[in-house]
């Protein structure tokens, strides 16, 4: 059977991109393939039904009404940084200002503000579910002329065949159904075009899972591939990315961890086809149990606030050169 061998080494200090998908067999996925990597630099399995608390949009609606006061100086600063976002945007190959580019789930904007580096303000289209998070990215200066606007990542506003390319940066943790959101990415790319899913990573170490799982959607890296792959992709790539801080430890996850990018060959919608929605945000919700999850979500969000400061601290304390 063919072997898959990852990045070696401390995960993106090492080799950065897994290229052609080695899984990849006409639609499917190599059910024989191996995978041989340090723990540090590989994701756990999980079995996709397992439950997370906050995955539901109507919980991370609410969760980001309160989040977007602090969101670009509290968690931005310890997960999502400008070095970062430049890095993980590289693959998306934004060498034209023309372009028509589409940022999914873009918040307040802070991963568009590195894709107006290089594409005119009035090319590029910023969509998100939270008014709130919107409602910043309207403050900011640098956005102006970019158009803003309320949307779903799974039901995108836009026809077939619109944009050069698409940018998704911490928004697919927060999918019902992760799967139908990037069909929708294949169906809004050009013919020749490309989308970029900038995501977490799922932890190896027990608790740091743990949380992870309790919270939002942390995906294998397979998975992605995996996704890209059955929503029509190809030449699909994955590149680890991470805070400076980390030294390239992937074993509590990462909120970015990588950059998945694939190419849209042919016109018109996926081939892949999909049921029902898993989840209709106009459906009534119970009240204990949409209290319940975000409650617990957010007692798990508290958990990777504190990873990066511990990381941080480890970096400081660890001499430079040795493992952390």
């Amino acid at each position: 059977s063919q072997r898959f061998v990852v990045p070696s080494g401390l995960g993106f200090l090492g080799p950065s991109k897994i290229g052609r998908n080695p899984l990849r067999n006409k639609g499917g996925v190599r059910s024989g393939a191996k995978y041989v990597a340090p723990t540090c630099a590989v994701s756990s399995a999980r079995p996709a039904s397992q439950p997370r608390f906050i995955q539901h949009k109507k919980e991370a609606f609410w969760f980001y009404r309160f989040l977007s006061v602090v969101y670009d100086h509290v968690i931005n600063p310890g997960h999502w940084t400008e070095d970062m976002r430049d890095d993980a945007l590289g693959p998306a190959e934004l060498y034209d200002n023309e372009f028509k580019v589409v940022d999914v789930g873009g918040g307040t904007g802070f991963t568009t503000l590195g894709i107006v580096k290089h594409v005119d303000n009035d090319n590029v289209t910023l969509l998100d579910q939270s008014p709130h998070q919107i409602e910043k990215a309207r403050q900011k200066e640098a956005l102006k002329g970019v158009s803003i606007m309320e949307g779903d990542a799974e039901d995108l506003p836009f026809p077939t065949d619109t944009f050069d390319r698409y940018v998704s940066a911490g928004s697919i943790e927060y999918w019902p159904d992760p799967q139908r959101g990037i069909k929708e990415a294949y169906r809004v790319v050009k013919p020749g075009g490309l989308a970029c899913l900038i995501g977490p990573v799922h932890p190896t170490f027990w608790l740091s899972r743990f949380f992870a799982d309790m919270w939002m959607l942390f995906p294998t890296e397979e998975e992605y591939i995996e996704w890209f792959t059955k929503a029509g992709f190809e030449d699909v790539k994955l590149k680890r990315i991470g805070p400076k801080w980390y030294r390239g430890v992937r074993r509590h996850g990462l909120i970015m961890g990588c950059s998945v990018t694939g190419v849209k060959r042919a016109s018109g919608d996926s081939p892949l086809q999909l049921g029902p929605k898993a989840e209709d945000v106009e459906e009534q919700v119970n009240l204990l149990a949409f209290l319940f999850r975000f409650a617990i979500g957010t007692i798990c969000a508290s958990y990777y606030v504190l990873v990066p400061i511990y990381m941080w601290i480890k970096d400081q304390v660890v001499p430079k050169g040795q493992p952390i």
